[in-house]
């Protein structure tokens, strides 16, 4: 601890993110990263901006991509919200919707940064347990609140809602922000966009970490009327009015433009997923229904903790997260078809060795 440090930063409990090891030949599962490369003409974009106007700002309105994004799901512009990656919009959004002196409302397993944003912005917030079945119960976020956000799908389960219940959850906080979190949605769920000109209190968040496999370029955004767009905006510009630079713009543009490749690495994952959550079952596993790209599984007859350490010892790394309800569980990432084969393979070995 820092005697420099103010009293909030004494009291935050920061976010962990998933381990980026240096480890060489290894089969990495633990991120949720895409197994394939981004489109080549994100490559090519980024090579012609790669270029003596890097010495300029970036365009602070990141018009061009807003523009790609509405288009594509038949918004204008200004219906669209640009941000370092989805993370930070999430962010944004806490700052801009939920400070209303009632709890904020999300689900006690899912997506971590909720409690850290919560933490950060001193936002009260009350979480909604799952069912027994790792469900979200629409019915159980009703009454006083400042807000409700959920991840759809929800992470670290993989189980998705669907369209008519997220009407429903609009439907029963109409004077609160909904915010619905869509990082994994092109993986087989319903995208809430539709509803954003019916319902003024929605804003859907998404990513191109995921489906669009840029992690590493940083590039979030988000869907709403342009009452909500407009509060991310002087949130955004109270902060930092260039959070993307010129090849980032030019990159996530072209990757909005390049449909066709977008719908077939994603159509590979979901055939992966599919392969992978049989194959774990024919082992004995359990695996929640996923619409992500990832997997929710748990072994009845295994400890989960010592699974993942065994998994790394030979050179596979999946994702582990401690905690009351989430211990039992791994959550794995959809890799390469080869990938999957290869974590089954080194899973039943080790289903093997432990029963002698």
């Amino acid at each position: 601890m820092s005697r420099f440090w103010s009293p909030l930063v004494h009291k935050l409990t920061p976010y962990v993110p998933g381990e980026q090891p240096k480890m060489t030949d290894l089969i990495k599962l633990n991120t949720n990263e895409s197994p394939y490369g981004p489109s080549p003409r994100v490559l090519e974009a980024i090579q012609a901006a790669d270029n003596d106007t890097l010495r300029l700002y970036p365009d602070p309105e990141a018009l061009a991509l807003r523009t790609a994004l509405g288009a594509r799901v038949g918004l204008g512009p200004e219906y669209v919200f640009v941000g370092n990656g989805s993370d930070e919009v999430l962010a944004h959004a806490f700052q801009a919707f939920f400070a209303h002196g009632a709890p904020l409302l999300f689900a006690d397993v899912t997506y971590s940064f909720y409690h850290v944003y919560c933490g950060l912005y001193s936002l009260p917030f009350r979480t909604v347990p799952l069912t027994d079945d790792m469900q979200v119960n629409i019915a159980d976020y009703a009454g006083p609140c400042s807000g409700v956000v959920v991840a759809n799908p929800n992470a670290p389960t993989g189980i998705a809602l669907s369209l008519a219940e997220v009407r429903k959850l609009l439907e029963l906080q109409p004077d609160r922000v909904v915010l619905i979190d869509e990082a994994y949605v092109d993986f087989g769920a319903e995208s809430a966009v539709s509803l954003i000109k019916e319902y003024p209190n929605l804003l859907v968040v998404q990513t191109f970490s995921k489906s669009r496999a840029l992690a590493g370029l940083r590039v979030g955004f988000a869907f709403g009327q342009p009452e909500l767009i407009e509060g991310l905006v002087r949130i955004k510009d109270s902060f930092n009015s260039y959070p993307l630079d010129r090849l980032a713009q030019v990159g996530a543009t072209a990757a909005v433009e390049d449909e066709a490749w977008f719908a077939s690495s994603v159509q590979k994952v979901i055939a992966s997923r599919t392969a992978l959550a049989n194959g774990l079952q024919k082992l004995g596993f359990d695996v929640l229904p996923s619409k992500a790209n990832f997997v929710y599984t748990r072994h009845p007859n295994r400890n989960a903790a010592e699974l993942a350490t065994q998994l790394r010892e030979r050179a596979i790394i999946v994702r582990h997260l401690r905690g009351e309800r989430t211990a039992a569980w791994l959550r794995i990432t959809v890799g390469t078809d080869q990938q999957c084969e290869s974590l089954l393979s080194t899973l039943r070995d080790i289903l093997c060795s432990n029963s002698l």
